[in-house]
């Protein structure tokens, strides 16, 4: 195969538009495939050759993430609960991470492993940019992080990410997700932690092209919401992220708990007027 080098990452054709990338790592033993050798990766990678240390107990973890495209930009959204078996560990974590000005992260797995290749992958396409003259597309930035992933395949590594950005022009279009084992895909909706069948089931029948961005956000919201009640490795709070042209802009972080008891007492009030309905006939 033929050894990767910077300039390789590149795009044959600069893409001109928004996209968004998922980047994931299950840790899932398979079969090696022959991949380029370590001395043509990024310099200063934490690399697999070292021995890893044997966990103390099993490390169940699970969040919902989800971004979709729409006519507004990109849409990314997280819960805020980061758990380490039964435990939460953090009620208030940051799951959406910005890269730079016009490219966003969500992140799923273990929150060490997400923000240290979050830094390492800022760095390179930082480093690109300084070489270039301009930054690397959301598809050349998601190849790179497969291709620097790719060497810890069958570790105990486990990140998940998605890429959310912005190219430039008029058209939007989502990167789908990337495995630690180098394999990506590409969509226009995408939903990744354990609470993402929840969120999916919200996003299906919601997302269109033409919704506004108040629609999206609370679409989004709606789904995360659903999915932080039925699943107990989400929780919290919601983070919306949303990408467009003049980059990405974050919205204030919202409590879920008071998405419940809004629900809740929407559901009295309609039971209520049922009720009145009943007796009234």
């Amino acid at each position: 195969m033929r050894a990767l080098t910077r300039e390789s990452y590149l795009d044959e054709s600069p893409i001109q538009f928004g996209q968004i990338s998922a980047v994931q790592s299950s840790g899932a033993v398979s079969s090696l495939d022959s991949c380029s050798t370590s001395h043509s990766l990024p310099v200063s990678l934490p690399f697999a050759s070292s021995q890893s240390v044997p966990l103390p107990f099993p490390m169940s973890h699970g969040t919902t993430t989800l971004a979709f495209m729409f006519q507004g930009g990109v849409l990314a959204a997280a819960d805020t609960r980061s758990s380490c078996s039964g435990l939460v560990a953090c009620p208030a974590a940051r799951k959406v991470l910005p890269i730079h000005s016009h490219l966003v992260g969500t992140t799923s797995g273990t929150s060490a492993d997400c923000a240290l290749w979050k830094r390492i992958l800022a760095r390179e396409l930082r480093l690109y940019q300084l070489r270039h003259g301009r930054r690397l597309s959301t598809s050349g930035a998601a190849k790179l992080l497969s291709h620097m992933l790719h060497p810890f395949k069958g570790t105990e590594l486990c990140v998940a990410a998605t890429l959310c950005g912005w190219d430039g022009g008029e058209q939007k279009q989502i990167p789908g997700p990337t495995e630690d084992d180098g394999t990506r895909l590409k969509g226009t909706l995408f939903s990744v932690g354990s609470g993402s069948p929840y969120a999916y089931s919200i996003l299906d029948q919601g997302v269109h092209w033409g919704l506004s961005v108040d629609q999206a956000t609370s679409l989004a919201r709606e789904a995360v919401y659903r999915a932080t009640h039925r699943d107990a490795y989400s929780g919290n709070c919601v983070d919306i992220y949303q990408v467009n042209s003049k980059g990405w802009t974050r919205r204030t972080r919202e409590d879920l708990k008071e998405e419940y008891y809004r629900e809740k007492e929407r559901r009295a009030h309609e039971r209520r007027e049922r009720q009145d309905m009943t007796l009234s006939e």
